[in-house]
């Protein structure tokens, strides 16, 4: 997988946020991405403002593609996940499932 960067919050756990429920699935799927933790105040974001046109996190970045909202974020990753199965599947040459 292309290097995974996720920008989050200063939450120091991943019980309190959307932050952290996005490094919970990261961490489920054998993910560690690398981490930038950015200001409370939106208005000192300006890195991740320069990224995505917005100062919300969280935000993963996978192969330089900027990802918004933990439950996009989500949603890639399970499309990730089955785009993966499907590849190998073809390799192995085993039948695709319906």
């Amino acid at each position: 997988m292309d290097e995974v960067v996720l920008h989050r919050c200063k939450t120091p756990t991943n019980r309190l946020c959307a932050c952290g429920r996005v490094a919970r699935e990261l961490a489920r799927r054998g993910i560690e991405p690398a981490e930038e933790r950015h200001p409370w105040r939106r208005t000192d974001r300006d890195e991740l403002r320069r990224l995505t046109g917005q100062a919300v996190v969280p935000v993963v970045e996978i192969g330089g593609e900027a990802i918004c909202d933990s439950r996009r974020i989500i949603e890639h990753l399970a499309w990730l996940d089955d785009e993966r199965q499907r590849a190998s599947s073809v390799h192995s040459g085993a039948a695709p499932r319906r």
